[in-house]
């Protein structure tokens, strides 16, 4: 049985339309209703309302609240997986990180310090955002997690989803935009990066010097005319070498073509569909998830909202993956 006090509670929509109510992501609780009363929740959601790390159009900096708005739609039972994410996490949104959009390394520290702060253990879903706000969740996850989460000391493993391996050492003399997160992580030694493998990658390309860093350390790099053609298997293979150690996935929204999530600040044409990148996402079923981003909204160049829907169901699809790892209370 599931005890009520781990259990997330949310509206009746038969009772609360979902159009009514205060707009949480996916109608989680706020955190504030949660504690103290219960115990802190499995998974911490917050917005990180920040893209002065961008290279081509701004906007994702209200990627948050458009997620959150879409999310309303984002109902409880996985019917792939056959789980009920509400039965089997207590889930809280835990509001939007403080930023600062005149500094970007400024705010990356910022967000790391306040969501380490965040009620522990709970894992970290940070919604931004451009994705330099990854790095800045992914520090933040594996100072939470400690010396006990047996994560080797050259880092985590890191799923990434993207169209773009986010690997540059630094554009216009910025080394924390949203071209050079994962560079910096792996620096850090934050992300091992022989155990990190980035999906859907295309080009055009700046230079093949891109492909540089992320080659010569041992990146696993799935190239989006692989997946349909083999790559799907590659990246399941992959996972399974991932099976005893913490993971974290990224998802960049620009892995999906422009067709199907056309607000994005670097829409690349030739991407994965939705279809396929749910179908990915739900190969990594098993795998230990300790912490997540979705990134890269831009609501103003969205369309009917297919992006910010699109973004709202891969935060619950990652919900699910952990879902399933847990054993029915």
């Amino acid at each position: 049985m599931t005890t009520p006090s781990r259990k997330t509670q949310i509206p009746d929509p038969r009772v609360s339309p979902r159009f009514a109510g205060i707009c949480t992501f996916c109608r989680y609780p706020r955190l504030a209703d949660v504690l103290p009363e219960n115990s802190p929740p499995d998974w911490l959601l917050y917005g990180v309302p920040f893209d002065s790390g961008v290279t081509y159009r701004p906007g994702a900096r209200f990627g948050p609240r458009a997620v959150r708005e879409a999310s309303q739609y984002v109902k409880r039972y996985h019917l792939g997986h056959e789980v009920d994410v509400c039965d089997r996490l207590s889930i809280a949104d835990a509001g939007d990180a403080p930023v600062n959009p005149y500094d970007v390394r400024g705010t990356l520290n910022g967000v790391t310090e306040w969501a380490r702060a965040l009620p522990r253990p709970g894992k970290l879903l940070a919604i931004g955002g451009d994705h330099s706000v990854a790095y800045a969740n992914i520090r933040a996850t594996r100072e939470r997690l400690g010396e006990s989460a047996g994560i080797p000391p050259a880092g985590m493993a890191l799923i990434h989803f993207d169209s773009h391996l986010d690997t540059v050492d630094s554009v216009w003399g910025e080394k924390w935009g949203h071209a050079s997160p994962f560079r910096r992580a792996i620096e850090d030694g934050l992300i091992d990066p022989e155990a990190m493998v980035s999906v859907g990658i295309k080009g055009p390309l700046n230079s093949s010097s891109d492909l540089n860093f992320a080659r010569d350390r041992g990146v696993t790099i799935i190239a989006r005319d692989e997946i349909g053609i083999g790559g799907d298997t590659q990246l399941a293979q992959f996972a399974r070498t991932l099976k005893d150690r913490p993971v974290y996935i990224t998802f960049d929204v620009d892995v999906v073509d422009p067709a199907f999530a056309p607000g994005t600040g670097t829409p690349c044409p030739g991407g994965i569909s939705t279809t396929e990148a749910f179908s990915l996402l739900r190969s990594l079923k098993g795998l230990a998830i300790v912490g997540a981003d979705v990134v890269e909204v831009l609501p103003d160049r969205d369309v009917s909202d297919l992006t910010a829907f699109f973004a709202a169901h891969v935060m619950f699809e990652i919900l699910a993956l952990d879902a399933t790892t847990v054993v029915a209370r």
